[in-house]
């Protein structure tokens, strides 16, 4: 599938460490709001591709593009700031702080402000707006005093977002956010997702809960052994032969 307007375009993506082949070849487009869903395996290359994407590793062939720009050898703070933003498989709040203290700090990291946990805005400036609309909008509202480190995972994985959307990424990377959440949390944040979506911003998420996956993403990219072995709608992507071969006896 060509996409008319690639918010983000990876074109014979390879990456190798030690004569080991870890991906190879990676190439596909992802449309301007567009979601799309990451799976295979464990050892597939789907955070490897992550990493690549998002800069915390430079590919050693191929080329990264947002936007249409040429963004391959940038560092992770480059690309944020041509609007990437990245969720990682681990909480990664400031526990001991308030959630929005949290999102603040986020919020003056766009802005340029201060960004030490120590020196936070006057209430009601540019950052605790900011902090207050984002926390309203994945439903945290009602824990803006709360400690991070006391909210339930899944209230986490929600700040986690609220922090993303406070640097106002065009193109967002969730990597397996429904990891370690209660299934009584799932629903609300599989909401938040779909939010963070609607409202305009291109995702790509990785997310071994196949269910939730599948009922929000427009396409799914297989990842396998370093390669894409397909990328379609969820109910091609299903139905391939290709996928059902290569995931005989393996967990998708």
């Amino acid at each position: 599938m060509m996409v008319d307007r690639p918010a983000l375009q990876l074109d014979a993506v390879g990456l190798q460490i030690g004569g080991a082949r870890i991906l190879h070849d990676v190439t596909m487009q992802v449309g301007t709001g567009e979601m799309v869903g990451v799976i295979g395996p464990n050892g597939a290359g789907k955070t490897t591709l992550f990493n690549i994407i998002s800069g915390v590793m430079i590919p050693t062939s191929g080329t990264v593009r947002l936007a249409g720009d040429d963004v391959t050898g940038h560092k992770v703070h480059q690309r944020a700031r041509v609007g990437l933003g990245r969720t990682f498989q681990t909480s990664s709040v400031f526990a001991g702080l308030t959630a929005g203290e949290n999102v603040r700090l986020a919020a003056q990291s766009k802005l340029g402000g201060a960004t030490s946990p120590w020196r936070f805005p006057r209430q009601g400036d540019d950052a605790a707006q900011v902090a207050d609309r984002c926390l309203q909008e994945v439903g945290l509202a009602h824990h803006t005093d709360t400690a991070a480190g006391v909210l339930s995972h899944g209230d986490k994985r929600k700040l986690e977002i609220a922090m993303l959307i406070a640097t106002e990424p065009e193109v967002v990377l969730l990597d397996e956010p429904m990891a370690g959440v209660g299934s009584g949390d799932v629903a609300g944040l599989v909401e938040v997702i779909r939010r963070l979506h609607a409202s305009g911003r291109t995702v790509l998420m990785v997310e071994h809960h196949m269910e939730v996956l599948l009922g929000l993403v427009d396409r799914v990219a297989v990842m396998h052994h370093g390669e894409l072995l397909a990328i379609d709608t969820p109910k091609a992507v299903m139905a391939n032969p290709q996928v059902q071969k290569a995931y005989l006896g393996e967990t998708v």
